[in-house]
């Protein structure tokens, strides 16, 4: 049978969400519950640069539309 942590970090990954629920035995409770907020913490307060994922200007799709265009 599995163990209330268990079934939640398989939950969590059929659900899609990378944050992982920490399914070692052998730990203390508040170990792993110390490690999953650690975790949880890291990933929601990440700084977003926008600039890492959209491209600035045009792009070579659209100086082809333009030269051709022209021509």
């Amino acid at each position: 049978m599995k163990t209330a942590m268990e079934t939640a970090a398989s939950k969590l990954a059929l659900s899609g969400h990378s944050a992982s629920v920490p399914t070692d035995t052998g730990k203390g409770l508040l170990t792993r519950i110390a490690a999953f907020w650690r975790e949880f913490i890291q990933t929601a307060f990440t700084p977003y640069y926008p600039e890492r994922h959209y491209m600035r200007g045009p792009g070579p799709a659209c100086a082809a539309k333009r030269k051709a265009a022209k021509a």
